[in-house]
């Protein structure tokens, strides 16, 4: 795969802290996953132009074979992956619904904006090429990827023709061109009556999984039994188990040895530590054992993804 977004919920701004607004141009080859598991605040929207997909959310599974358009509401778990071996590109506007707020308490403020900020209305799962919504959407989300791309274009001509990469702006006419846009998308979903309202019995699972997510990301560098895990949500282990395969797709101690390992090709990259420090900074008490999962998962050794990754940079 190309890209290694980040877990969990994110903590990196997505934009600037004067304007939370970004975009994400994603692409990869081959299967496998795309955008792992993880959740953010900000609300999201997805274009896929064409290839083969599953995006996940919140449990839900969405098979992804066509042109269409996605939202992510603020706090919903997601990932997505491919399941063809061709090139697959995905791209993604993420913002804060806040910086669509208005001084002036209109209706817009009070029925929509106000509303989609506190959770209390939902943009709609998928809109596909047939709906009337689907062209001006797709032309406005169009419109605010070639602001960003315009804007970066001025600063860093190399930067805007990067793929696998996020964009930001400072730049007013930009801004005030995404926020219209967005603006757009907005009144177009409230005229096709689109936004649904949320529903009262939110669905525990979701923060049950996120809870033990989040204590996978704190703890993985000691060691994490199940019933570790099962405690964090009151939850006897079977059922915590059959829970977590569903969300996630894989048993706990999978995933945590996936994100062990993710962790330890990111110190390989980026640090100086031998493979033993690295083994047991990662939650792994046995070398032979660590050195097994290594190449598990990478089909490699450790040494020769260090050598590998410092040739390639």
């Amino acid at each position: 795969m190309d890209q290694q977004p980040s877990i969990l919920k994110e903590v990196r701004p997505h934009g600037t802290k004067s304007f939370p607004c970004a975009i994400y141009r994603t692409h990869s080859v081959g299967k496998g996953t795309l955008v792992k598991h993880h959740w953010h605040d900000e609300a999201e929207i997805l274009y896929f132009s064409g290839g083969k997909f599953r995006l996940e959310i919140n449990m839900e599974s969405f098979p992804v074979c066509s042109e269409c358009i996605y939202f992510i509401n603020p706090g919903e778990l997601h990932n997505i992956i491919t399941e063809s071996s061709d090139h697959h590109w995905e791209d993604a506007v993420v913002f804060a619904p806040g910086i669509l707020s208005f001084d002036s308490y209109d209706e817009a403020q009070i029925h929509l904006i106000k509303p989609i900020r506190s959770g209390r209305l939902l943009f709609p799962r998928c809109i596909m090429p047939e709906h009337p919504a689907f062209v001006p959407i797709r032309n406005a989300f169009m419109q605010i990827m070639h602001s960003f791309e315009q804007s970066a274009a001025d600063d860093s001509p190399i930067e805007a023709s990067l793929t696998d990469s996020s964009l930001v702006t400072d730049d007013l006419t930009s801004q005030l061109y995404i926020k219209s846009s967005l603006l757009y998308i907005l009144a177009t979903l409230s005229d096709h009556r689109l936004f649904t309202p949320t529903e009262k019995n939110l669905d525990k699972r979701i923060e049950s999984v996120k809870t033990v997510l989040t204590y996978i990301k704190d703890n993985y560098q000691d060691k994490i039994y199940i019933a570790d895990l099962a405690k964090q949500v009151n939850l006897n282990e079977q059922y915590f188990c059959r829970l977590f395969k569903k969300a996630i797709g894989r048993s706990p101690m999978e995933y945590i040895n996936e994100y062990r390992i993710m962790q330890t090709r990111r110190l390989l990259e980026e640090s100086d530590l031998s493979v033993t420090e690295i083994c047991l900074e990662c939650g792994y008490n046995n070398l032979g054992n660590f050195l097994r999962e290594f190449r598990k998962y990478t089909g490699t050794t450790p040494a020769q993804y260090r050598k590998a990754h410092a040739e390639k940079s």
